[in-house]
């Protein structure tokens, strides 16, 4: 799951209108409370994964957070002892000692583990549609020195991998006892940073960073096309109206001591505000 150029509208954006817009999205996630809100939250990241390009990665990934979801819905099940209404009596489980699972605790912990699974298709979905080197020269922007460590970090996680799968396989084929995992990333480690001052050092011969001042971006400050002013205000209209479900006692949810939830109009009106602000900036397909 990598970031490949797409006919898209959120392809088309620069970095820092699809930065601004996947982290609205978190934000929402994050400030969303009501089921309904959450829901409707994630809907909107499916549905722009989809329209982007990118729905079907998006949709494993959504699968694959499934079980991560029961894991937490679980585990607040277990271990919450708030909550008035008991649905199962465990009586005395070792380490947790007496316990008794209750529904508010069950359906908060359902409300937590939809939240983890929307984060992942949040964060998934910039991986897949913002350019990570639109991204770099964002922080090259403000400092050389930021752009090198950040490039240079990128290039070499997946030499670390590489470099710690084959020596474990070399390992394997001596004689005795296999090493720790602890020597093996220290070795691996030793080979990267080794590189890395190498890659560095032949940049520094080529003339990385003796300029004082980056180029214009991409055409400077005036040449934002009307894909970034979309997904800027989207942005800024799907913090807003998080914000607004957040306070609004239309929207309002409480899981103790008993489940309180507001399914009203107010509350799925700013579900709906929530999806056709994050959706309406992929009308314009024009020039793609």
């Amino acid at each position: 799951m990598i970031y490949r150029r797409r006919a898209s509208p959120l392809h088309a954006a620069r970095a820092a209108a699809g930065c601004a817009y996947c982290l609205a999205l978190a934000i929402a996630t994050l400030m969303a409370s009501n089921p309904i809100i959450l829901g409707a939250v994630t809907v909107a990241v499916l549905a722009a994964g989809a329209a982007a390009g990118v729905g079907r990665p998006l949709c494993r990934a959504a699968l694959w957070g499934l079980p991560v979801a029961a894991a937490i819905m679980l585990v607040n099940a277990l271990v919450t002892r708030d909550g008035l209404t008991v649905i199962v009596r465990l009586g005395n489980v070792p380490v947790l000692g007496h316990t008794d699972v209750t529904l508010e605790a069950t359906v908060y912990g359902a409300i937590l583990g939809l939240r983890a699974v929307a984060l992942i298709l949040c964060g998934l979905l910039y991986t897949l549609a913002v350019d990570p080197d639109e991204v770099l020269r964002l922080f090259r922007r403000v400092s050389f020195h930021s752009a090198l460590t950040a490039t240079l970090a990128t290039r070499m996680v997946p030499i670390l991998v590489r470099d710690g799968r084959r020596l474990a396989e070399a390992q394997r084929c001596r004689p005795g006892p296999p090493p720790s995992r602890l020597a093996l990333m220290r070795a691996a480690c030793t080979g990267v940073l080794d590189r890395a001052l190498d890659v560095a050092a032949a940049l520094e011969v080529r003339g990385y960073g003796a300029a004082r001042r980056p180029p214009p971006y991409r055409g400077g400050v005036g040449s934002y096309s009307r894909h970034d002013a979309a997904f800027l205000a989207s942005a800024v209209a799907l913090v807003a109206v998080s914000v607004v479900a957040r306070v609004d006692p239309a929207a309002a949810f409480a899981a103790y001591p008993s489940l309180r939830l507001t399914a009203g109009p107010g509350a799925l009106l700013l579900a709906a505000a929530l999806v056709v602000a994050a959706l309406l900036p992929f009308a314009d397909r024009r020039g793609l």
